[in-house]
This record gives C-alpha cells, sequence and structure tokens, in this order.
C-alpha cells in the first residue's frame, strides 16, 4: 500500500492540481491551499466554482461567484484576468499564448495576453468551453450541440449539432476529436479530421449516471470516464475511434459509483476515485490493481498526478484531502 500523507480541509474541495512538485487545493469558499515546504493559503475568490490547470502554461485558472478569473501562479500569487461583475464565472479554460477563455449566460469570451478581449454569442447558455490542442480555436458547448469559433478571424462558427445538453467538453490530444458530456447519462463525439462540415458522430451511451470526469491517456489511444460503478474507458486509437467497439470498464465495484478518473502522465495507468473516497491505480494492459487509498469521509473529487508520475494528489467534498506517494 502507497503512503498517503494527509490534510484535511474544511467543507467542500473543487479540485486540485500540481504546479510543478506543488499541489495546489481550491475549497468551494475560495481559499486555495499548496502544499509548498508547509501548507500556504491564499484567498482567492469570495466563493469559487471553477478551478482549472491551463495546460499551455505553468499556472492554474480559476472563476468564482464574484465575477472574477483569476491566474494563479507556482508561487501563490494572483493576476486577475476578467472580471464580470455581478456574474458568476463557472466555464474557465487555459490557451496557447497566454489566452484565457471563460464564459457566462449566452456568450463566450476569449481574453489575449495584450487585454483584448474578443465575444463569441452563443443562441443558449454556454456550459463548457476547451481550446484546441493546435491553433487558437475553441469549442463551446452549450443545448443542443457545441460552436466552434476561430479566435483570430470573423468567420462563422461551425456548429456541431446534437439534441440534449452538453455540460463538458474536451478535445483528443492530437485534435482529431471531440467529446462532450452530457445531461442524459452519455457521452457524445464528433469526428472531425474530415472535410469541413463534415464532422462524424460517435454516441457513447450506457452510463447509470452522469458523466462528471473524463481523462486522455498520455498518446490518446483511450478515453476513461466516471458515471458507473466502473471506470468507462473507451477506444481511440482506430481512425474512426470507438465507433462499433466496446469500451473496458475498469476497477468495478458493485453499486459504487466512480466520480473521478486521472490517466498517469506517461504510463496506461488509471486512477480511479469512487464516491466513498476510495482509489484504484489501474493498468490497463491487463487491468491490474493496486488500492492507492482506503475509503474516507468523501467522495474524490479531483486528482492530478504529479509531472515525474511518482505523487498524486486527490480532493474530497468532505476536505478529507492528500498526496499519495506511490514512488515505492
Amino acid at each position: 500500500m502507497p503512503t498517503v500523507a494527509p490534510l484535511d480541509l474544511e467543507g467542500h474541495v473543487v479540485g486540485v492540481h500540481f504546479l510543478g512538485d506543488t499541489p495546489f487545493f481550491a475549497t468551494a469558499s475560495g481559499t486555495i491551499h499548496r502544499l509548498d515546504g508547509g501548507e500556504k493559503v491564499e484567498e482567492a475568490h469570495q466563493g469559487l466554482i471553477t478551478f482549472v490547470r491551463d495546460p499551455f502554461s505553468n499556472t492554474l485558472l480559476t472563476g468564482g461567484e464574484d465575477g472574477k478569473v483569476l491566474r494563479i501562479a507556482p508561487d501563490g500569487s494572483t493576476t486577475l484576468v476578467a472580471e464580470a461583475p455581478r456574474k458568476w464565472i463557472n466555464v474557465v479554460a487555459g490557451g496557447p499564448q497566454k489566452a484565457v477563455a471563460y464564459a457566462y449566460g449566452k456568450s463566450s469570451f476569449v481574453t489575449l495576453a495584450d487585454g483584448t478581449t474578443k465575444e463569441f454569442t452563443e443562441e443558449r447558455s454556454v456550459e463548457a468551453i476547451a481550446f484546441a490542442p493546435k491553433g487558437m480555436r475553441i469549442a463551446a458547448a452549450r443545448y443542443n450541440g457545441v460552436s466552434m469559433h476561430w479566435v483570430g478571424t470573423n468567420a462563422p462558427a461551425q456548429d456541431l449539432e446534437w439534441k440534449g445538453a452538453h455540460t463538458g467538453v474536451t478535445f483528443s490530444p492530437d485534435g482529431r476529436f471531440l467529446v462532450t458530456m452530457m445531461v442524459e447519462n452519455a457521452l457524445h463525439g464528433w469526428k472531425l479530421d474530415g472535410k469541413a462540415g463534415d464532422a462524424r458522430h460517435m454516441r457513447m451511451t450506457g452510463y447509470p449516471a452522469k458523466v462528471k470526469s473524463l481523462s486522455w491517456s498520455p498518446k490518446g489511444k483511450w478515453l476513461a470516464s466516471s458515471g458507473a460503478p466502473a471506470a468507462i474507458v473507451w477506444p481511440f486509437a482506430g481512425k474512426d475511434g470507438p465507433m462499433g467497439k466496446a469500451p473496458q470498464e475498469l476497477g468495478t465495484r458493485a453499486n459504487i459509483m466512480v466520480t473521478q478518473v486521472a490517466f498517469h502522465p506517461a504510463e496506461e495507468v488509471l486512477a480511479i476515485g469512487f464516491i466513498d473516497g476510495m482509489i484504484l491505480g489501474v493498468r490497463l494492459a491487463d487491468g491490474k490493481e493496486a488500492l492507492l487509498r482506503r475509503p474516507g469521509k468523501g467522495g474524490i473529487t479531483g486528482f492530478s498526478w504529479s509531472a515525474d508520475g511518482k505523487r498524486l494528489a486527490f480532493a474530497s467534498e468532505a476536505g478529507d484531502c492528500g498526496v499519495v506517494d506511490i514512488s515505492a
């Protein structure tokens, strides 16, 4: 059994991310705790809603009930990126060249490094945003589909339509596929590498609960998801992704739901967090399981691997968080 360094925080912890060797934990009340030679605390928001790592830089991004979008540096210092008084910012994403996307109501916004901001309006409220892995392009998830916008041009949006409420969105690491989480206990995907306007649909259904966590394997061959009493892992290695293929089910536990999934940064090993606070590590090649943490007080709400893959930080809805050392 790996060693666990516990951290007890007050209340619901929204998530956790590593910057370098330092894990940052964000609480719903708006405090950021970082374990950097001891516990350091920053008051970031009056109520924090979203907490993400910027994949294009070594920083974090947050959105709050106070209408602020903040960038957090490795030393814990914060920079105000944008502010929308009296709005709740629950959608934030980091992009290339220090661009930041955020949304409220029926509008998406992209703030560039020089401070200029572009607005993109939708017919329905924006529920999630992701930047494409290449090029300055965003995908905005909404009711009945996704709108794809090129930030640097005034070209019309590419609309990917599918009936229902889309609540999360992610590009595959190679940019060939786009996948959304849906209210209807399903994922929906589009294959993007055909002709313009010729995106093909991928239906990924059969979940007993809503999918709230997704994670791509290091090379994008697999997409792991929560929403079942096992991690549901879809194959994306072929040219058509999971179309016509069954997913793997890893870490199955009878009637105990998976709440978080996170692939190791270098290996096809998946961390799986459950609603009872237990954490498993599972190897895709043979399904071999390792117990990383016994059940705790609250369900797992966030995961983050250190860059070297030797430590896994976890967040919990009850505040019983910590860092698992798996190097031994």
